[in-house]
């Protein structure tokens, strides 16, 4: 099990978390594999997922450090400490809830709160939040997160909501940490379909486009 340092950086390193609402432990196991197989080692299983604890708990089982399990949509502390005593590597929320952080610390696990607003984002970050989701991302777009960095350039955000292929490149420029995506990397109907080749394709243009941009950004 990695250690909340080497998870931070896990997630940062990946630069892109999948957001997965699947109907079973199997299907999540079938998109984890799609998406590995695109580049993309980090999965949120969010807690509108059915069963989510026992999916996370079996998903986590089995691939132990090849990819890394977090969980999502948690609203509270509880919530998040059975998450975590199910396998769940990472935390993330789409409010802020100090308890909720004070108890994935207390696990020793990263958390990412949600945050919008200059003052909650700062708020989360005082907080002890290791990186925030700025939630929904989709509203104020990447020009919204180069304005909050230019004040507060040392918070790590990671947006979520309106996040693609296309507008990838944008938040990145724009001092995005990570991102997180979920339709837009496994739409519903590939899943539905069982078109995980679909997953694995689109998984592998976000893969390129981070690295690429990334490398831009680095002056390679």
């Amino acid at each position: 099990m990695p250690t909340r340092i080497e998870t931070i950086d896990w997630i940062i390193r990946c630069g892109m978390a999948a957001v997965i609402r699947a109907k079973s432990s199997d299907s999540l196991m079938q998109v984890a594999e799609a998406i590995k197989a695109g580049g993309i080692d980090v999965i949120e299983v969010t807690m509108t997922t059915p069963n989510a604890l026992a999916v996370i708990e079996e998903v986590a089982g089995k691939y132990g450090d090849q990819v890394l399990i977090g969980v999502g949509s948690v609203l509270d502390a509880e919530t998040c400490r059975m998450a975590i005593l199910s396998g769940a590597q990472f935390v993330v929320g789409p409010c802020l809830d100090r308890p909720m952080i004070e108890m994935a610390h207390r696990y020793d696990r990263p958390v990412l709160p949600g945050a919008f607003t200059p003052t909650e984002i700062k708020t989360a970050w005082d907080w002890g939040a290791d990186l925030v989701k700025v939630f929904p991302a989709d509203v104020g777009g990447p020009a919204y997160f180069k304005a909050i960095l230019g004040p507060l350039p040392q918070i790590r955000l990671v947006p979520t909501g309106g996040v693609d292929v296309d507008t990838t490149p944008d938040f990145l420029r724009a001092g995005a940490t990570a991102l997180c995506a979920g339709s837009s990397l496994i739409p519903k109907q590939a899943l539905a379909d069982g078109r995980f080749d679909i997953i694995t394709e689109i998984a592998s243009r976000f893969r390129e486009v981070i690295d690429e941009t990334r490398a831009e950004l680095a002056g390679g």
